[in-house]
């Protein structure tokens, strides 16, 4: 299969490179990633060692079989725009955040698949990403239920030994997944924290009420997911994940601008839209964002 990888940071990078074990695979990057990569392969680290040799270019190829879209969320629209010249036969988001594929269904001529990943990885340096954790993809229809598209996907992905389910229920696991992120990332971001040490205190205490204001809205858009179901997802990440430095906590440390707007901010947003109280999530926005003003990155 040929296969793009929009979004060529730490997760697009180890998610490409694993799966050019096995795929023709192009890397869409910037410099001076895509040069070292194009000079001496990628070299894969941690949990999972290998070099592997995909192509690497500034801007989408002119066609794939499937692009994976791994870009931030408030870059999905100019991703969008360019994957829209791009002749692909699908598309899978792998992003955090609510309300990717939407956009990406709008302008692209191709189907969208929702996805979700749990690998841990980190970019350490340009032609390189350290795999922190062995995860697992699930993808599927974005709207649920089943597709042979998703199925051809799935087993594409198991080809090159990427841990991959199919799931014929990914509107309840983009939930779930929101909820996980609202309760690590903005928490471990603001505190300075790794992934496990929201299991305990006062950090547990933000992070649960998050997962469980999330729970509360995704039941009023007809999801159903109790909070306990969202405060055990939160838990399970953290444990799993525990000594990994989560995705915001990395944009933190790096000055970069963050996706609170597509987990906490969409949340805050749509439980005032459904009549639920979110002060948690509201908050949590609020901060980094205010931080973000603060080092000029938004």
């Amino acid at each position: 299969m040929e296969i793009a990888v929009f979004g060529a940071g730490s997760l697009g990078s180890l998610l490409g490179g694993l799966l050019a074990r096995e795929h023709d695979v192009t890397l869409v990057g910037r410099d001076p990633h895509v040069r070292a990569i194009e000079e001496r392969g990628l070299r894969i680290s941690g949990a999972i060692d290998a070099t592997v040799y995909p192509a690497a270019r500034l801007d989408a190829p002119d066609a794939a079989d499937l692009a994976i879209v791994c870009v931030k969320a408030f870059d999905t629209p100019a991703a969008a725009a360019e994957l829209a010249d791009c002749d692909l036969d699908a598309c899978l988001s792998v992003q955090n955040g609510m309300g990717n594929e939407t956009v990406l269904a709008e302008r692209l001529d191709a189907p969208v698949l929702a996805g979700t990943c749990s690998y841990g990885a980190l970019r350490p340096a340009p032609g390189e990403v350290r795999c922190t954790g062995v995860g697992e993809i699930v993808l599927g229809p974005r709207t649920g239920g089943a597709s042979p598209l998703a199925d051809r996907v799935g087993t594409a992905f198991d080809r090159a030994e990427v841990v991959t389910s199919v799931a014929d229920n990914m509107p309840t696991r983009l939930w779930e997944k929101l909820a996980v992120n609202a309760g690590i990332n903005a928490t471990t971001a603001l505190a300075r924290i790794d992934n496990g040490s929201v299991l305990d205190g006062d950090a547990w205490s933000v992070a649960a009420a998050a997962a469980r204001e999330t729970a509360a809205v995704a039941r009023r858009e007809g999801i159903e997911i109790s909070d306990a179901a969202a405060e055990g997802a939160v838990r399970r990440v953290a444990e799993a994940t525990a000594e990994n430095t989560s995705s915001m906590h990395q944009d933190v440390l790096a000055d970069r601008r963050t996706e609170v707007d597509a987990i906490n901010g969409f949340i805050a947003e749509r439980a005032s839209e459904r009549g639920v109280d979110a002060p948690i999530n509201r908050t949590l926005a609020w901060l980094v964002r205010a931080w973000e003003s603060g080092q000029g990155v938004r």
